[in-house]
């Protein structure tokens, strides 16, 4: 099956990573030993060694392994983005291409045969336990004046305007989407370590059903504009 390269924002990377063995290896491997191991216990040192390289070589291609988390957590969102391209491309009713987006961030992740040193399984895990320490960092406004966070922007942007064609008198779609997107890692989160914090539980079966139904309760009672 043919494989897909993501058009990743060059200042992520000092070598990009999809365009070598080695580096898909670095992907592939970091995915997978961050989410055994946590962002915290994770080093070059260890991967380096998991994939029968050096650290030297590692460092070819990430300056240190927080713009490595950075990468991934940008690949995620690039990646959930040209989903929901694909998935809205004949559409023309933005209510529908926002049912589609919202089913498509909400659901459970399964490996995609398109990107396979990405096992987005593993990668959706990260997300809900990692994305935060992305951009909580003093260094949140360089990253950001380096595109560092285009992707997650991007992706708001292209599901706010689904809501600005539905109401276009509505003020905030970009607030309300951002932290749509934060919550739908964050309930998932809470349900299954935190329950007293949600009502989205185990016992009630499906969990991405009960998130993909709050969340959907919530933007559309937001935006419907009141009688």
């Amino acid at each position: 099956m043919a494989t897909l390269q993501l058009l990743m924002n060059e200042n992520l990377f000092v070598r990009d990573p999809q365009e070598t063995e080695l580096g898909r290896k670095i992907i592939e491997e970091s995915i997978r030993m961050i989410d055994e191991l946590g962002f915290e216990k994770f080093t070059f040192k260890k991967l380096a060694l998991k994939i029968d390289s050096t650290e030297a070589s590692v460092y070819r291609y990430f300056e240190n392994k927080h713009r490595l988390l950075v990468y991934l957590i940008a690949w995620y969102w690039n990646w959930l983005e040209y989903r929901i391209d694909f998935g809205t491309q004949n559409i023309s009713d933005p209510r529908k291409k926002l049912q589609i987006a919202l089913a498509l961030v909400t659901e459970k992740k399964d490996r995609d045969p398109l990107f396979p040193e990405v096992d987005e399984e593993a990668l959706y895990r990260i997300v809900i336990w990692e994305s935060d320490k992305t951009y909580l960092t003093k260094q949140v406004d360089d990253d950001n004046r380096e595109g560092l966070f285009r992707g997650f922007k991007s992706l708001c942007a292209k599901i706010a305007s689904y809501i600005t064609e539905i109401n276009p008198a509505y003020k905030y779609p970009h607030s309300l989407i951002s932290t749509v997107l934060q919550m739908a890692h964050q309930q998932l989160f809470y349900a299954e370590h935190l329950p007293s914090l949600t009502d989205i539980k185990k016992k009630k079966g499906n969990l991405q059903a009960q998130n993909e139904a709050f969340l959907g309760e919530m933007i559309f009672n937001t935006i419907t504009p009141k009688k």
